[in-house]
């Protein structure tokens, strides 16, 4: 395959334009930023993002790469289908119930981040330990980006992934660190025009093509595969129903959510922004559909790119960008391509500023330096985004292993953060020791639960375990199971802890976190200075850590062992 130059030359274009206009919103800030503060800027943008913007950079940043590919390759595979999808109405209802439940006790408190109420209910060092899961979601999230990116400009382009991912890096950090929400929000905009009309354009020539059978007949005949609508066996129901929860439920304690809420002039703006945003990314899901029906229509042995199918070959991940190169038109594949790589971007620049705001507003500047100057603070903030960024870059290259730990961090920021969130604004009784055992009994729920993708076995096998493929698989709903765990445990613990210092049953020099709120000789949890503060969550996290690792050792261990011995016999 020669290199495409049209699709190199319009590629270029697209991320000069974007650079362009990252770079003309973070000048436009900075005119705002000489009457107000420079970190609430860079963060949640003055608190003056109008509702137009708003309501684009919300839905941009829910419909990524991810999104629109997944979706696609979801209706395209023959053991899932369109009843698998969950996406677009799960991000929607998660849109919707946030702007009901969510949005209004954070936007009318002006938190700046979803990590504040966290660190109000249960402390600062609590908050640092929290902070972990969603660091780690969003920095796989964007490794997770760039790696997709990589492999489709790899495809459409033949260039080199680690070309593609390098320059998708580089402009998406440099753009985001000049011009922080602004320039994230602008650049929203752009790309999310461009999605959807790329898409628009792109999906009536893929479905007239030659090689594609009408997708009203296959959406419930056997053609070239079976039908595209798929099914939902009773076994797996409760692995749907649990994959369903997760997205509704598990989509909403994230930064990249209540950042563009919280950028909102009032509640009432904040709460219709989610609303319409759930709307418009149910929407932007139909395009993608009608391109895996498409897909899964199609005799690939009419186009150039022959037999094997993509299926048969192990590339239904790339099944979109098949589509738009192999199914329409060159000068319309190029838009598709185009589509594509703003989808990523969207996406990309979001995950990375909610990883450095987060960072500098909630450990920066409440843990390690509570007395930095607003500038300092944004300084802070760039580092670490530059840090991270990179970091995440370097992780693209191992895609699959980057897919499968996005996968895990976004399931602990569900079972561990979710319910932590929602006791923190619902809950006042909870405190810092329920939220302590809430975690410990929800890490150690999920973990013990095994992940099949990362090859490590379940500890705990739930009813309806199954062997598949040689690696066990959990139909029970156990994420769902750990998350609603984690909450009964959270307000159970915080609710003896009261009481047993408050009827003396405990003396009360052991209260370490305070929950009384009384004065005493110790030195509180949440009031500890912050050098003792790091050294203690340090000391707890390397413990976690290697707890965390010796149990991987010892279950591979074991694997191996079992290995041997069913190989000598």
């Amino acid at each position: 395959m020669a290199l495409n130059i049209p699709g190199l030359v319009s590629l270029s274009v697209f991320f000069t334009f974007t650079l362009a206009a990252g770079i003309w919103a973070s000048w436009k800030s900075r005119k705002k930023q000489q009457n107000q503060n420079p970190t609430e800027m860079a963060i949640v943008g003055g608190r003056n993002i109008n509702v137009c913007i708003g309501l684009f950079t919300a839905t941009a940043t829910w419909v990524g790469g991810a999104y629109i590919n997944g979706t696609a390759e979801i209706v395209y595979l023959p053991s899932k289908g369109l009843l698998w999808v969950q996406a677009p109405v799960g991000f929607a209802l998660s849109l919707l119930i946030g702007g009901f439940f969510f949005v209004n006790p954070m936007r009318s408190k002006n938190y700046m981040t979803v990590m504040d109420p966290l660190q109000e209910a249960y402390g600062n060092m609590m908050g640092s330990l929290l902070f972990i899961p969603p660091l780690l979601g969003e920095v796989f999230w964007f490794a997770a980006i760039l790696a997709s990116l990589g492999a489709t400009m790899r495809v459409i382009l033949d260039i080199g992934g680690s070309l593609a991912i390098t320059l998708s890096a580089c402009t998406v950090i440099l753009y985001t660190l000049l011009g922080g929400l602004y320039s994230v929000a602008y650049t929203d905009v752009i790309q999310l025009v461009f999605v959807t009309l790329s898409l628009l354009v792109c999906t009536p020539f893929a479905l007239i093509n030659s090689a594609t059978e009408s997708i009203y007949y296959t959406a419930t005949h056997k053609h070239y595969q079976d039908p595209w609508i798929g099914k939902i066996e009773k076994q797996y129901l409760g692995r749907w129903l649990d994959d369903f929860f997760y997205l509704v439920l598990g989509s909403i304690p994230w930064q990249t959510f209540f950042q563009r809420v919280l950028s909102s002039a009032s509640p009432s703006q904040a709460r219709f922004i989610s609303y319409l945003s759930g709307v418009g990314c149910f929407l932007m899901a139909i395009p993608s559909v009608f391109i895996g029906a498409v897909a899964a229509s199609t005799d690939w042995n009419q186009t150039s790119y022959g037999l094997p199918s993509p299926l048969e070959r192990g590339e239904s991940a790339m099944i979109l960008p098949f589509v738009l190169h192999y199914l329409c038109p060159a000068y319309i594949s190029i838009a598709g391509l185009g589509a594509i790589a703003a989808a990523a971007m969207s996406s990309a620049d979001s995950a990375l500023l909610s990883a450095g705001s987060m960072f500098a507003h909630n450990i920066y500047r409440k843990n390690l330096r509570k007395k930095a100057t607003d500038r300092e603070v944004l300084w802070a903030m760039r580092t670490s985004m530059l840090v991270f960024g990179a970091g995440a870059a370097s992780l693209a290259f191992y895609s699959n292993s980057v897919y499968d730990l996005w996968f895990l961090s976004g399931e602990l920021v569900y079972a561990l953060l979710f319910p932590q969130l929602c006791c923190a604004l619902f809950a006042p009784s909870s405190n810092t020791y329920g939220s302590a055992a809430g975690f410990l009994v929800g890490l150690l729920l999920r973990l013990l639960a095994g992940e099949p993708a990362l090859k490590i076995p379940p500890i705990i096998c739930y009813p309806v375990c199954s062997l598949l493929d040689g690696s066990y698989v959990q139909l029970f709903p156990y994420k769902t199971f750990t998350m609603l765990f984690t909450l009964g445990t959270i307000i159970a613990v915080s609710y003896l802890a009261t009481v047993l210092f408050q009827r003396n049953l405990l003396p009360r020099r052991w209260d370490v976190c305070n929950v009384l709120g009384e004065t005493s000789t110790h030195t509180p949890l949440h009031q500890m200075d912050k050098q003792t503060g790091l050294q203690t969550s340090l000391a707890l996290l390397f413990h976690l850590l290697s707890s965390v690792t010796n149990y991987l050792k010892s279950s591979r261990s074991n694997k191996d062992a079992l290995h041997s011995c069913k190989e000598n016999e």
